[in-house]
């Protein structure tokens, strides 16, 4: 990182308490950073709602799929609210995303740029982390910076 790029940490959020635990910890390991930012990442409305298959029509209209991205931009924000003051941040950067969680920071990470991602892990292994993923192990291996996890179970 050059000298005048301001050094920038990243905390992702899920509206858990593993998260909020998360982040605390690493503000502790962490200095000050230039700049905060704070991440919840949004589930995308597949558009197949309301275009069909090809198959099958659409179960839903134009409208409806609007309202439902604004019920998720309002959900999504009302974690990151509750995150910022449950953890008192101050001067922090607040941003909503929607897409898949692990490749959505790891493209946030890379055009802030970040120097920093914080994020916590559910520990999963064996059958539920194949079924389901990992979110904390995707952006581990293909951040563009250093990754701060913690771990749960």
């Amino acid at each position: 990182m050059t000298s005048s790029t301001p050094e920038t940490v990243l905390l992702c959020t899920d509206g858990s308490d593993l998260a909020l635990s998360a982040i605390r910890q690493g503000l502790v390991l962490l200095a000050p950073q230039a700049r905060t930012v704070i991440l919840a990442v949004a589930p995308p409305v597949d558009p197949t709602l309301v275009t069909g298959t090809g198959f099958a029509g659409g179960v839903m209209s134009i409208d409806d799929k609007n309202d439902l991205l604004q019920a998720q931009r309002e959900a999504t924000q009302a974690i990151i609210d509750e995150a910022v003051d449950a953890l008192e941040l101050a001067d922090v950067e607040k941003m909503i995303e929607f897409g898949d969680p692990g490749h959505t920071i790891c493209e946030v990470a890379a055009r802030l740029p970040a120097s920093v991602v914080v994020l916590g892990t559910h520990g999963r292994s064996g059958i539920k982390r194949a079924i389901m993923g990992s979110t904390s192990d995707h952006v581990v291996r293909h951040c563009p910076c250093p990754v701060l996890v913690q771990g749960g179970g």
